[in-house]
């Protein structure tokens, strides 16, 4: 099958800018702090996390001082993360995530306050390391949305490629994803179409083809990715 390449057309960003605004989010996941959180809020959310990692050591059978050693913690503090008597930091939560087997907003779904906004200054998203990924390759999460009624999960990334390398990743996975150029330039591949993104660029997909970046024209190259998928197809 030949191989077509398509220019994709730009974006005007701020016609997206509103969009933002609609996240509802479980905003404590995206502060650098979040033990400067402080009353009923935080407790719901404290709570939310517990039953959420509880639930899911259970269907993974395992016990409290197994999933601990794990995520590399004490006994006590699962106890105390379980329980809802501690906020747990944000590299705490990803290590859970990371020794359950999955995605870190999992364990932020059963909070239900919602926020009117997720307001995350620069570099202080969360550090992700997706399989695949390259040296060089840099995923930082910038929010989490809970599933609503329809049980929908939305994954902002920012994502950074600061040097070549030998073999491109291709990722495959249910939902729908939107890319926004930012800088940089890059040749991206979508089944077997290659569209070639620069500033401006934006690139809107079904996920489940085998997509990822096949070349790196312009370094650093740095775009938004914003997945969404149904919570039930994340899981299995």
């Amino acid at each position: 099958m030949s191989t077509t390449v398509v220019r994709a057309r730009p974006k005007d960003l701020r016609a997206r800018a509103g969009a933002v605004a609609s996240l509802k989010a479980a905003s404590a996941s995206l502060h650098q702090d979040p033990h400067a959180l402080s009353g009923p809020g935080e407790n719901r959310l404290q709570l939310a996390i517990g039953r959420e990692v509880r639930a899911c050591r259970r269907r993974h059978g395992m016990t409290a001082t197994e999933l601990a050693g794990a995520a590399n913690i004490s006994i006590s503090m699962m106890s105390k993360i379980e329980n809802g008597v501690i906020s747990a930091s944000l590299a705490t939560l990803q290590a859970l995530s990371q020794a359950l087997g999955v995605p870190l907003t999992t364990l932020l779904r059963r909070f239900e306050h919602e926020q009117d906004a997720a307001f995350v200054k620069a570099g202080d998203g969360v550090a992700v390391e997706r399989r695949g990924t390259r040296a060089g390759h840099h995923y930082n999460l910038l929010g989490y949305i809970r599933p609503d009624a329809s049980t929908l999960g939305i994954e902002p990334y920012l994502i950074t490629l600061t040097r070549e390398s030998d073999t491109f990743p291709l990722f495959q996975h249910p939902g729908m994803e939107f890319l926004y150029m930012l800088e940089g330039e890059i040749t991206y591949r979508h089944g077997s179409t290659l569209y070639r993104l620069a500033p401006g660029d934006s690139l809107f997909f079904d996920a489940d083809s085998p997509h990822g970046p096949d070349q790196l024209t312009k370094l650093p190259a740095r775009f938004l990715s914003v997945i969404s998928y149904r919570q039930e197809a994340a899981e299995r």
